[in-house]
């Protein structure tokens, strides 16, 4: 009686346990970057109209903040209501500005209070919030959904929730789902978790045990399973609702404004996960799939930023033709092909090369962007090997799916004497070379870019020679999409080579030679106990956040050698290498000054070394901040989960999380990871370097044991008490 009562809750026509579903993602055409976010605390109060809005020359979108970013392997719902709110700025020739808060039961008082001009923040268009604020049209659609832990087989209809509790934030959606659910469920108990925790805080806490069960949108909750194992939708909690941009109720110009924008973007067009259409039908989607591999040439995440050869490349095609982008992630490049044919892409851009054999199974290729000769690789003390005829009787390594692969055959079917064998497909070529410079493998076979990227940071490899001339790399579309081939013709016959192009390859292929070993600062003593020309202000800002200012110093020199106006190939600039966006976020301008460019490093370690749990050993929230200062907090997050989960210490760095981060450049780890592929050497090398630098300087400037030396102290390097800020 009590299931059936419940079930009257919702119209007839809501089917429970449907399949996981999305909401329509938005649709920006623009590509331009996302504005600097702000806190809501600092922002001016205005409550006026459109007109006042335009006086200000700037439209305010009110975000929710997240400590975490994540990797999108299929969209972002988040991401995507950010995009198209800066989108609809600029088209009225206004500056978007995200202003965030804290907490979820933020976001309405923060707009009514002239905080902010519009909310864009996965809202569902609820009655209660009807009687608070105006909603635009919907820009997506979403579900709810109860959500369990992956092992728990106990909750397969509504009584058996009797004996359980539902995890839910205050003032949300779930929170008016949990209670009608609790009223038609005696014994079900409701937990009130922090606005503030973002939905893979909250999956975090159901993974651990901490939480029982907890309630999810559809559209966020199909993003999160694209990297998670550890949880899983049960059944629908309610009918699929429309999810709206919230302004306040006297503002019906901007309502307007909004709608009409929203109306020509026609976002509201239900979601399809599989299409085969050619380009008129992309055009009119005005959604362009790329299929990709998450790897250090293609598409990655660094220090919060979305990089990769690939993207950036990607990206500019869709941004001539008024398309918003979207990356879809294969873990194999069999599965690229497999995930092409079945619709779930609509182009292939992964450095592919043509062959005859993808030919027959249907694909077509663009021209080609880059060639690259087909090189042996083999480790730097091999002195054997000198010409094609010494590979007879040797071992060469590579996928069977890959192009070298047939290469190989043909010169194994030529008579020569070399022996193959097929790595994992799921392996990407640089881990190949890695198991080459190891000496697990013999030999292996690489393009050019992977194995300069490689080189720049292994002096066990070297190229030995290629084995023909150089091949081309080309994009990747169904045979029958001739329009779409088309369209990606006519951009790379005015890309290819041409400014963007040469820009972009000099920032991925000519920028990644970069210190490998700590080589010895050479420091002169006749400079009067001087570590660096910049000590008095690292001694300034370091006392300011409670730093050791040699600590500081020895992170200063890793990040740019002392140079104030090296720039780095992915933007990061300045003394301390901040990332122009992070300074804007910190308020903080001109990074080639050196005050202000080191004040921006030091307060962002500060801030980075804050979002680590206070219980943690002080010596240890330094590694893992400079860790997270390097790779991204998100990075070492994941890092830190997967230490768990292989039975090390999660809050210890060096020898435990660092072991892990190695793991996370390995496809079989990074798959799972919620920030994907990372080069775990570089912060592993960078925590290791800036602590024996920092020993050095220790031991220069006060004669004292070195600290690596010495037992741990309760209070570790960079620590003082504990920030002000």
């Amino acid at each position: 009686m009590i299931e059936k009562t419940f079930w009257r809750l919702f119209p007839a026509s809501c089917l429970w346990g449907l399949l996981l579903g999305a909401g329509c993602r938005p649709e920006a055409v623009d590509q331009q970057e996302l504005p600097a976010t702000v806190s809501a605390s600092t922002t001016y109060i205005e409550t006026g109209d459109l007109e006042a809005i335009k006086k200000r020359g700037l439209l305010r979108i009110l975000v929710q903040r997240f400590e975490e970013t994540y990797l999108p392997r299929d969209g972002n719902p988040y991401d995507h209501e950010r995009e198209l709110a800066a989108a609809f700025a600029r088209s009225i020739g206004l500056k978007p500005e995200l202003v965030a808060v804290e907490s979820f039961e933020e976001l309405i008082p923060a707009l009514l209070a002239g905080q902010g001009d519009l909310v864009a923040a996965n809202l569902t268009v609820l009655e209660s919030r009807k009687k608070q604020i105006a909603f635009t049209a919907p820009v997506g659609r979403s579900r709810e959904q109860l959500v369990a832990r992956t092992n728990d087989r106990t909750v397969r209809k509504i009584s058996d929730l009797k004996t359980r509790a539902v995890a839910i934030q205050d003032m949300t959606s779930f929170a008016e789902t949990a209670r009608d659910l609790a009223r038609h469920t005696p014994g079900l108990k409701i937990q009130i978790l922090s606005g503030r925790f973002s939905p893979d805080a909250i999956f975090d806490r159901l993974a651990a045990g901490k939480i029982d069960l907890t309630i999810m949108d559809s559209n966020i909750l199909d993003i999160s399973l694209d990297y998670r194992s550890d949880i899983k939708p049960i059944f629908d909690m309610s009918c699929e609702r429309p999810l709206a941009w919230g302004v306040r109720p006297g503002n019906s110009q901007l309502l307007a404004a909004l709608n009409g924008y929203l109306d020509r973007q026609a976002v509201t067009r239900p979601r399809e996960d599989v299409y085969r259409d050619d380009w008129p039908g992309i055009q009119k989607r005005k959604t362009l799939r790329v299929l990709t591999r998450n790897n250090e040439v293609s598409y990655f995440m660094w220090r919060g930023e979305i990089l990769g050869f690939e993207y950036d490349l990607a990206r500019e095609f869709a941004r001539q033709n008024g398309l918003q982008l979207e990356m879809v992630v294969a873990s194999s490049l069999n599965e690229l092909i497999a995930m092409l044919m079945d619709g779930r892409g609509d182009m292939i851009a992964s450095f592919m090369a043509p062959t005859e054999d993808r030919a027959r199974k249907g694909l077509a290729f663009s021209v080609p962007y880059y060639y690259s000769p087909e090189i042996v690789v083999a480790r730097t003390d091999d002195r054997k090997l000198k010409t094609r005829a010494d590979l007879a009787g040797r071992t060469v390594v590579a996928r069977q799916s890959s192009a070298c692969w047939q290469t190989l055959e043909a010169l194994k079917a030529g008579g020569l004497n070399v022996r193959l064998q097929p790595a994992p497909e799921t392996m990407e070529t640089e881990d190949i070379i890695r198991m080459v410079a190891g000496g697990d493998y013999d030999l292996t076979v690489a393009d050019n870019q992977t194995l300069d990227m490689e080189r720049a940071w292994n002096d066990d490899i070297k190229a030995v020679f290629p084995l023909g001339d150089p091949q081309p790399y080309v994009w990747t579309v169904r045979a029958k999409d001739t329009r779409l081939l088309e369209a990606v013709n006519a951009f790379w016959k005015k890309e290819y080579r041409g400014k963007f192009y040469n820009i972009t390859y000099q920032k991925y292929f000519n920028n990644t030679r970069k210190a490998r070993l700590f080589i010895e600062d050479q420091i002169n003593a006749k400079r009067r106990g001087q570590v660096s020309p910049y000590d008095d202000i690292v001694k300034y800002y370091a006392g300011e956040y409670d730093f050791d200012w040699r600590l500081i110093v020895s992170q200063m020199y890793q990040e740019s050698r002392f140079n104030p106006k090296v720039k780095s190939a992915v933007g990061a600039q300045g003394l301390m290498q901040v990332m122009p966006r992070t300074a804007r976020e910190l308020g903080i301008r001109r990074l080639d000054d050196p005050k202000t460019g080191i004040h921006a490093g030091v307060k962002y370690l500060d801030w980075v070394r804050n979002t680590f749990e206070p219980e943690m050993d002080n010596q240890e929230r330094m590694w893992f901040a400079l860790a997270a200062y390097n790779a991204g907090k998100g990075h070492v997050g994941d890092a830190r989960s997967l230490a768990s989960q292989k039975g090390w210490n999660h809050q210890r760095w060096f020898d435990h999380v660092e072991r892990a981060m190695l793991l996370l450049s390995k496809p079989q780890y990074a798959r799972r990871a919620r920030h994907g592929y990372v080069r775990g050497e570089e912060p592993v090398a960078y925590v290791r370097q800036i602590r024996t630098r920092y020993n050095a300087y220790v031991t220069m400037t006060t004669n004292v044991v070195s600290v690596a030396a010495a037992p741990t102290p309760k209070k570790g390097p960079g620590y003082r008490g504990g920030s002000r800020h």
